[in-house]
């Protein structure tokens, strides 16, 4: 028969995007906050001063591509109707 009707209603595509979105982004922050942490740790450790700080700007810069990837996500959220 042609008329069968689905017992659950699904949720609408564009909220489960919004969803994994706003996972994403808590991830990315919680990412943000211990790559910060690792950076203070990493400067204050005993090693030689040319690998402290090589290990250090290679820290910061993997914050800086966080901070990137979480503008991407809110310049999409922004561009995206709602």
């Amino acid at each position: 028969m042609s008329n069968v009707l689905p017992f659950r209603q699904r949720q609408p595509a564009a909220q489960l995007a919004r969803c994994e979105v706003v996972a994403v982004a808590g991830d990315l922050l919680d990412l943000l906050e211990q790559l910060e942490a690792l950076s203070a740790r990493a400067a204050a450790m005993g090693r030689p001063p040319l690998e402290v700080e090589r290990t250090v700007q290679n820290l910061l810069d993997a914050v800086s591509a966080v901070e990137r990837a979480l503008d991407c996500i809110g310049e999409g959220d922004e561009a995206a109707p709602g």
